[in-house]
């Protein structure tokens, strides 16, 4: 299992950090770690779900940069 921190700029608001937060949680092999302002920490199952979770993300209208560490 890998850990990915996404950076998202765009996802300030309470409203904005729901969006996203609903996004990742239909996202089987997907599961939040974390969550704040501008950044969130996911757990991954397999890179094909990481390229899932950065592309759902991205479709729902917020850019996205990420940090990966392995466990």
């Amino acid at each position: 299992m890998k850990v990915i921190t996404i950076k998202i700029p765009g996802m300030q608001s309470q409203h904005c950090q729901t969006r996203v937060k609903k996004t990742i949680e239909e996202i089987e092999g997907a599961q939040i770690q974390t969550q704040e302002s501008g950044k969130i920490t996911v757990f991954i199952a397999s890179d094909p779900i990481k390229s899932k979770v950065i592309d759902a993300i991205e479709n729902a209208g917020y850019p996205t940069f990420y940090e990966e560490k392995n466990n």
